[in-house]
């Protein structure tokens, strides 16, 4: 199944809504913003994810 990922960065914590294919919201959660963290979420997913969308703003880059 694909899988769409939304992120919401701020400072300390990084909201992340994962959606199916077909338009339902799989997981919500909240990781640490580190690199880290969220590539060792990211596998954990079931599923093929297809494309990761990142909140436009200063905390963004």
């Amino acid at each position: 199944m694909k899988l769409f990922v939304g992120l919401d960065v701020s400072l300390a914590k990084t909201a992340v809504c994962v959606i199916s294919e077909h338009g339902k919201i799989m997981k919500e959660a909240r990781v640490a913003s580190k690199p880290e963290e969220l590539l060792r979420w990211a596998p954990e997913q079931e599923g093929m994810i297809t494309a990761i969308g990142l909140e436009a703003g200063p905390l963004s880059q």
